[in-house]
């Protein structure tokens, strides 16, 4: 049964110290807010799971609320490094962070195969590489049919999947749209799942071969309008370039991540008053750049 119910209440009643938690979305409808409230609540001992684990990824492991790291590629998108992981991987700060890699093809296999009640995935995706020498979850098996060596993967079922959509009905049905990753998959195979949404509605008036998630896989929806700012929602607002690009010079440094952090993330109440203390910052960085222009 869907609950409809603050952000707030969802993270503190839904998602508890030491879980795997999966917060999914491709490049479009990262679940941004969901991951603030989980720094604000000072979760700790979370095992992540991510296919791209971009910037909200980098501010939780730098928060110090992860402890394990299952990823397919990690990095700031058309920018550079995640330095915050970089700091916990190579110098244990602010604690130690296990990493665990795999393919694209890996870990979407791996959903698929949580989300069907399966224990393993099997895949030909590893041939002619040499990761499965660093990750023990990666093992080989022989095809009873056919002889052929492939690969196969532990099936990944998070504790709690939390994804960000565009709509939910007051049933609590969940409609997405625009570029997917695995946000169904993850759900799919997930115990508990939280949705933040832009807008809940009597309706979704959705479409034929629609992407809804149906009200008895949905844990919890929360009403959160820009809730995957800076990414973007198609149909909502555009990602935000920009900040990704000023991420870089805010995490590269522990101090300048620190006090981002705590102005943007630790002092806000909620993801509305993030916005507003971000919009300020934006405007403010825009008059420095005016200023440095005007007296080059």
């Amino acid at each position: 049964m869907t609950e409809i119910v603050s952000l707030h209440e969802a993270i503190a009643t839904g998602i508890r110290d030491g879980d795997t938690v999966a917060l999914e979305g491709f490049t479009h409808l990262i679940p941004f807010a969901a991951g603030h409230e989980l720094i604000r609540q000072r979760k700790r001992r979370l095992s992540l799971v991510r296919m791209t684990p971009d910037l909200i990824y980098d501010q939780l492991i730098g928060a110090g609320c992860a402890t394990e790291l299952k990823f397919s590629w990690g990095g700031n998108p058309g920018v550079g490094s995640l330095h915050r992981l970089r700091d916990a991987v190579e110098r244990h700060w602010p604690a130690p962070l296990t990493i665990y890699e795999h393919s694209h093809a890996d870990l979407a296999n791996a959903y698929v195969a949580g989300a069907s009640g399966l224990p393993f995935a099997v895949l030909r995706a590893y041939n002619g590489t040499d990761l499965p020498k660093y990750n023990p979850h990666i093992k080989t098996i022989r095809c009873p049919f056919t002889q052929e060596e492939l690969a196969a993967v532990p099936a990944i079922r998070p504790d709690v999947t939390v994804i960000h959509a565009q709509k939910a009905d007051k049933r609590g049905n969940v409609l997405l749209w625009g570029v997917l990753g695995v946000q169904k998959e993850a759900a799919l195979a997930a115990k508990r799942v939280i949705v933040t949404v832009e807008e809940l509605v009597d309706d979704l008036e959705a479409w034929p071969n629609a992407c809804v998630l149906p009200r008895f896989v949905v844990s919890a929806v929360c009403l959160v309008p820009k809730g995957a700012t800076p990414s973007y929602a198609q149909g909502y607002y555009d990602r935000d370039n920009r900040f990704y690009r000023t991420w870089d010079t805010i995490a590269r440094e522990r101090t300048t991540f620190q006090h981002w952090l705590q102005r943007h993330v630790l002092d806000t109440e909620d993801f509305a008053a993030f916005l507003r203390v971000h919009a300020e910052s934006e405007a403010a960085s825009s008059v420095d750049s005016v200023d440095k222009t005007v007296h080059a």
